[in-house]
C-alpha cells in the first residue's frame, strides 16, 4: 500500500501540474496523501518537521541565486541590452541562417545569466520577423528558442550561472566549472545537433512549399522597442562579466581567502569547497547587476520598478522548486521509498547511470529540471556520492552528469517553460512540440549518454 501511495502521489502531481494547479498547493497535499496511504507517520508532524524543514533548507541555500538571476535578467531586458544582443546576431548572420542566429542569441543571453523567460520575450519578436522575412515556417520558432534557452547553456557549458548548474555543488563539493571538457562536448552536441535538426526540418518543409504561414498576432509581437538601445559593446559587457567573474572568484579570489572560520559551529562546520560554487555565482551576479545599472542608468524608465519586478519574479520559481524538494524529502521518509531507491540504484553498479536515471525520471515527473534534480539529490545524493567514491569516479563528473540529466525528460509537454514558450509564440503543442522534444529532450539525452560513456572510459 505504501508503494501504491507513492506512485499515486507522483502520478497526481504530474497530472494536476499539467492541468495548471500550482505546485505550492500540490506538493504538500500530495506528499501527505502518500504518508496517509502508507499508514506511517503523523500528518501534521510530517508537514512541519519534514516537508517545511526541507523547503526552508533549500531556500537558505539557493534563494540568492534565484533572486539575483531574476533581477539581472530584468535589468538586461529593461535596458534594451538583451534586444541589442539578439539583433546583433540576427543582423550578422542574416535570413539564410535565421535558426542559428536565434539559437545563438538565446544561448549568449542565458549563458550570461539572463532568465530563459526574459530571453524568450526579448528574442521572440526578432525571431518572428526574421522567420516571416525568410518565409520559414513559424512552427519552428519555439524549438529554436528552447534549444538556445534551456539546453546547452542550462546544464552543459562550464561556468553557466543557471541554477541547474549550481544545485549539485553542495552535494559533491564541486564548482560550476565541474568537468569542463565533457561539459563543452555535451553542449556542442546539443547546440550543433539541434541546429542541424531544425535546418533539416526547415529545408524539408520549404521543399514541400510550406512557408511562414498565416498566424494571428500575439501580445509579444508588439514588444519591439526601437529607440534608446545600447550598443553591442555596452550590451555584451555584463554578460561576459558574469562568466569571467564567476571563473575569477571560483579559481582565484575565494581560494586565496582565509576561510578557516567556516569550520566552526557558528558557520555550519563546512569547508571552502562546500560553498565556493555558490559564493562565486552570487558575487559574479551582484557585480554584473551593478555593471548593468552603471552602463545603462539613463535607459531605465524606472530603475526601482525594474528591480522590484525582478525580485517578485524570483519568488514563484524558487518557492515552486523548494516545495518540490519538500515533497521529495517527505516521500523519501516513507519506508516504501526504500523499494524505489533500491530500484534506481540497482539499475547499474555505475553511479553515473544511477544518477542519470534518477534525475531524469524525477525531472520528467515534476516537469522541472531544478525540481527533479533537487529531489534526486536530496533523497539519493549521499548514497550516490558514496558510490562514486567507492568506484573512484570523479565528483566533478558526477556534478556534470547530474546537471545534464536534469535537462532531459524535464521538457516533456507539461513543463512550465514549454507551455510558456508556446503561449508567447501563439502556437500549440500539436504544431511545435515534436521539434521541441527532439532538441530539448532527445538530443540532450544522447549527450548525457555520450558523457557517461566518455567519463567511464577516460579519466577527464
Amino acid at each position: 500500500m505504501g508503494l501504491f501511495g507513492i506512485l499515486l502521489s507522483l502520478g497526481l502531481l504530474m497530472f494536476l501540474a499539467y492541468r495548471g494547479i500550482n505546485v505550492l498547493v500540490l506538493a504538500p497535499i500530495l506528499s501527505l496523501l502518500a504518508v496517509l496511504l502508507s499508514g506511517n507517520g503523523p500528518l501534521l508532524a510530517t508537514y512541519t518537521q519534514i516537508f517545511m524543514q526541507e523547503l526552508g533548507g533549500y531556500l537558505i541555500s539557493f534563494f540568492p541565486l534565484f533572486l539575483l538571476g531574476a533581477i539581472f535578467g530584468k535589468l538586461m531586458a529593461d535596458s534594451g541590452s538583451a534586444r541589442t544582443i539578439a539583433e546583433w546576431f540576427v543582423g550578422r548572420m542574416g535570413p539564410s541562417q535565421a535558426i542559428a542566429a536565434v539559437v545563438l542569441s538565446c544561448g549568449v543571453l542565458t549563458y550570461g545569466g539572463v532568465s530563459l523567460f526574459v530571453v524568450a520575450f526579448a528574442v521572440y519578436p526578432i525571431a518572428n520577423a526574421l522567420f516571416r522575412r525568410a518565409d520559414i515556417p513559424k512552427r519552428f520558432i519555439p524549438a529554436a528558442l528552447a534549444l538556445g534557452s534551456f539546453t546547452f547553456t542550462m546544464t552543459a557549458f562550464p561556468g553557466t550561472p543557471a541554477i541547474q548548474n549550481a544545485i549539485p555543488s553542495p552535494y559533491f563539493g564541486t564548482t560550476p566549472f565541474a568537468a569542463p571538457f565533457l561539459g563543452t562536448v555535451a553542449g556542442l552536441m546539443m547546440m550543433l545537433g539541434g541546429v542541424v535538426w531544425l535546418n533539416t526540418r526547415k529545408a524539408r518543409a520549404q521543399g514541400r512549399g510550406e512557408g511562414y504561414g498565416e498566424h494571428p498576432a500575439t501580445d509579444a509581437d508588439a514588444d519591439a522597442p526601437e529607440a534608446g538601445l545600447p550598443s553591442i559593446a555596452v550590451a555584451i559587457v555584463p554578460v561576459v562579466a558574469v562568466i569571467v567573474l564567476n571563473a575569477a572568484f571560483t579559481y582565484v579570489v575565494i581560494p586565496s581567502l582565509d576561510t578557516s572560520y567556516l569550520e566552526t559551529e557558528q558557520y555550519g562546520g563546512v569547508t571552502k569547497d562546500d560553498v565556493r560554487g555558490i559564493w562565486s555565482i552570487i558575487a559574479a551576479l551582484v557585480l554584473a547587476i551593478a555593471l548593468v545599472i552603471a552602463l545603462n542608468l539613463k535607459r531605465f524608465g524606472d530603475l526601482k520598478e525594474s528591480v522590484n519586478k525582478g525580485t517578485f519574479g524570483s519568488l514563484l520559481p524558487v518557492f515552486n522548486t523548494a516545495s518540490e524538494v519538500g515533497y521529495g524529502a517527505t516521500i523519501a521518509s516513507l519506508p516504501a521509498f526504500a523499494a524505489v531507491r533500491d530500484a534506481v540504484l540497482g539499475v547499474s553498479s555505475n553511479p553515473l547511470i544511477s544518477t542519470a536515471v534518477a534525475t531524469n525520471v524525477l525531472a520528467g515527473i515534476t516537469g522541472s529540471a531544478s525540481g527533479g534534480m533537487s529531489i534526486a539529490l536530496e533523497t539519493l545524493g549521499d548514497r550516490l556520492r558514496e558510490m562514486a567514491e567507492q568506484s573512484d569516479i570523479s565528483l566533478e563528473l558526477m556534478h556534470r552528469v547530474t546537471a545534464l540529466s536534469s535537462g532531459g525528460l524535464d521538457a516533456l509537454p507539461h513543463n512550465g517553460a514549454v507551455i510558456t514558450l508556446l503561449a508567447i509564440t501563439g502556437l500549440t503543442h500539436r504544431q511545435s512540440y515534436g521539434d521541441i522534444f527532439v532538441v530539448a529532450v532527445a538530443i540532450p539525452l544522447l549527450a548525457t549518454v555520450a558523457v557517461i560513456g566518455l567519463g567511464s572510459v577516460f579519466v577527464l
